[in-house]
């Protein structure tokens, strides 16, 4: 049995170089006339508005929060994902993304905008009508896709030049990776800079001329809005289509010479230690001694490079280097532990943290990052032999089982960052269900606790182990738009034993009065109103967790958790494998009636689907020995080998590519592809054949131009 994961970076040609500087330039001097003055002319010959259906969809997008058993285990959502539809009185209009079943989708299902899916019937419109298509896409728990949600489509005024002037698509990102990573490719090289929400221009033939990420929807300074920009292309559409097209073509041409990734025949490759050294020293440079992590702010918790630093170490036990590789994995998996960034009430990570110090997060939780740090903690757990790191791991499972797990034995993909602060807001904000006042804190937990110094209180303990102020201890400069002030973010500011000998009390009564007070707050924030709970299923999120189970459950020989993994395993199976066509599928959802819905033409899975689905299952099989999920890796891997890999050029494409509709074949670049390959064994990894003789797996060609894998 052979795995190839494979890459190869070539240099960008100065043909590529040229063409991109001067899509930069027209994308620049687009926006502007005569003296850098934005258009503010009106468009011309715009038709008549078009009528939306005003029926009301709530009822398919409304989500239960009842409790729900499976395998005798309760699990109760504290995100309902009702999203907060139940506050407004019937939509004034309905497009078509409410037939849709991506939560992202449905989020704008009731805009001024004539929406479509990403499909035929979009593209066929667009070169039946010869108009331009609008392109946006994001995800359902990005808050900067709320903001432009909020300010751009749902103003009727801007909807009306939308739906008049365009064929509008919206894309579910996290359903369609292989579009974004097209037009981010796209936004990228023009522009510099890339994000969510993105924005692109189409021709009817889905050449892409202008992107960009958040527009706001009217100028802002020297910021042009969403509707000046939209003016302003509809005018160069009527007067000077040609040079638009012209330019996407020279663009894409440019893009296809740049992103081409192929090995050389011949080539000599370099040397594999070599390579995991070049990477070491790398992220050694990069790495910020105070806190851990490898940039100063934002910090994003970048798993992989904890997996690398730890499997480094163990093929470089006796060197100075190894020794350092471990100190700076776990001194950062420490630091994350303890700051806001983990969610001491309700367990799990959010998405980064704002600042260095890993205080005050982004607070969306993804699936992604709690089956990656599961697996990064246990790991941890395994060569330091530190309680702190298993107790953390088991806890990111607690969270997921809990809040993120569906009773077909699925996993949701994510839990917004705003919610309404009170039942009768009108407004979400960022962060809300997860902060406190210290008034809420010292109202709950007002009791005098017994021989503390001083008469504390419980409330006073908690407080100062915590980091809670008075006036609050978010930094405004975390804080751009006031949502956190006078609030607090728990974080950890002293270990249990210089908390317990502050207020004279020992170090088990301290770990009981926190116990306590953190079941306190918890039952508060369930009360709440809850952040939106996206309840659509990935293939490869839910292999990504499925290692994260299995891996915990085996190191700590926790039968629940192993059975948890197996019942993922047998939901991949049943809900996202095609049987008939021998595909993985790339989603489900969870329906109306809170069983598995599939929309009518699935998705078909993609490269990172089959990947993280077989990484999960062998670690699925190591863990319980059952011969049936090495058999179906292995299937998986060999239909993932026909449908991805590049027989001429080695590597694997992202996607399928013989589709169409995708104008660009790519593959996984140096900083994507390593979710792919250090995750998945970083420097070296053990597999079992079919015969059940074990083998060692690892590297035996390893560069930044070509990495293969193969059982030796």
């Amino acid at each position: 049995m052979m795995l190839r994961f494979g890459f190869a970076w070539s240099s960008t040609s100065s043909t590529t170089i040229k063409h991109i500087a001067q899509a930069r330039l027209f994308t620049g001097s687009f926006l502007r006339k005569d003296n850098h003055t934005l258009c503010k002319s009106q468009c011309s010959g715009q038709q008549q508005a078009l009528q939306f259906s005003q029926k009301s969809v709530l009822a398919s997008t409304r989500l239960s929060r009842d409790n729900f058993r499976s395998s005798g285990v309760v699990f109760f959502s504290m995100a309902s994902g009702s999203d907060g539809l139940d506050r407004l009185n019937t939509p004034k209009y309905t497009n078509r993304l409410s037939k849709e079943k991506s939560s992202y989708l449905l989020q704008h299902a009731h805009n001024p905008v004539d929406w479509y899916p990403w499909g035929q019937e979009a593209f066929d419109k667009a070169k039946r009508e010869d108009k331009p298509i609008f392109l946006s896409v994001g995800y359902s728990t990005c808050h900067w896709c709320h903001v432009m949600e909020r300010e751009s489509f749902e103003d009727e005024e801007i909807g009306k030049v939308l739906s008049e002037n365009f064929v509008c698509i919206k894309v579910d990102r996290e359903e369609r990776p292989d579009v974004d990573k097209v037009y981010m490719t796209f936004v990228q090289a023009t522009s510099g800079g890339g994000g969510w929400p993105m924005s692109v221009w189409l021709t009817p033939d889905l050449r892409p001329f202008i992107g960009g990420t958040y527009f706001p929807p009217r100028d802002s300074g020297r910021r042009p809005g969403l509707k000046t920009v939209l003016l302003r292309i509809i005018e160069q559409w009527q007067s000077n289509r040609e040079t638009l097209e012209s330019s996407g073509v020279k663009v894409l041409e440019a893009l296809r010479k740049g992103t081409e990734i192929s090995a050389s025949p011949g080539e000599t490759l370099p040397f594999g230690p070599d390579v995991a050294n070049r990477c070491y020293q790398q992220l050694a440079h990069s790495y910020e001694e105070e806190y851990g992590g490898f940039r100063e702010a934002p910090k994003f918790p970048s798993p992989v490079n904890l997996m690398f630093l730890m499997s480094f170490w163990a093929v470089n036990r006796a060197s100075s280097e190894g020794a350092e590789a471990l100190r700076m994995a776990l001194h950062t998996l420490r630091k994350m532990a303890l700051g806001g960034i983990n969610d001491h009430v309700a367990q799990g990570f959010h998405r980064y943290s704002t600042d260095s110090s890993w205080h005050v997060p982004h607070f969306e939780k993804m699936l992604y990052d709690q089956g990656q740090l599961a697996v990064a903690y246990i790991t941890a757990y395994q060569v330091s032999g530190e309680r702190l790191f298993a107790d953390v791991a088991r806890d990111v499972l607690l969270y997921v089982s809990r809040d993120l797990s569906d009773k077909s034995g699925g996993f949701y993909s994510a839990e917004d960052a705003d919610s309404f602060p009170t039942a009768e807001s009108t407004e979400k904000r960022e962060g809300a269900f997860c902060v406190w006042t210290a008034g809420e804190i010292r109202e709950l937990l007002p009791d005098i606790v017994e021989g503390a110094t001083g008469g504390a209180t419980q409330a006073d303990i908690f407080m100062h182990h915590y980091g809670v102020k008075e006036q609050g201890n978010v930094d405004p400069a975390q804080d751009p738009h006031g949502e956190l002030q006078g609030q607090n973010v728990l974080i950890v500011r002293y270990s249990v034993e210089l908390t317990a000998a502050h207020f004279g009390i020992s170090v088990d009564r301290l770990s009981e009065l926190l116990s306590d007070a953190r079941a306190k707050l918890a039952e508060v924030r369930r009360a709440r109103p809850p952040p939106h709970l996206d309840t659509k299923m990935l293939a490869s999120w839910n292999g990504l967790m499925l290692s994260g189970f299995a891996r915990v459950g085996a190191v700590l020989g926790d039968k629940a958790l192993l059975e948890r993994a197996e019942r993922a395993a047998y939901f991949l199976q049943k809900h996202l494998w095609d049987e008939e066509d021998q595909r993985i599928l790339r989603s489900c959802y969870r329906g109306n009636n809170m069983e598995v819905e599939q929309v009518a033409s699935p998705i078909s899975g993609f490269l990172d689907d089959y990947a993280f689905v077989v990484c999960g299952l062998l670690d699925l099989f190591e863990a319980t020995q059952r011969v049936r999920w090495l058999q179906w890796a292995e299937e998986l891997q060999l239909r993932q080998d026909q449908l991805f890999w590049d027989s001429q050029g080695s590597g694997y494409f992202c996607s399928d590519p013989s589709d169409p509709t995708l104008l660009l074949a790519l593959k996984q670049e140096l900083d994507q592809y390593r979710r792919l390959i250090q995750y998945i064994k970083a420097c070296f990894v053990k597999a079992v054949d079919v015969s059940l003789k074990t083998r060692p797996f690892y590297f035996t060609e390893c560069t930044i131009h070509h990495i293969s894998m193969e059982v030796v």
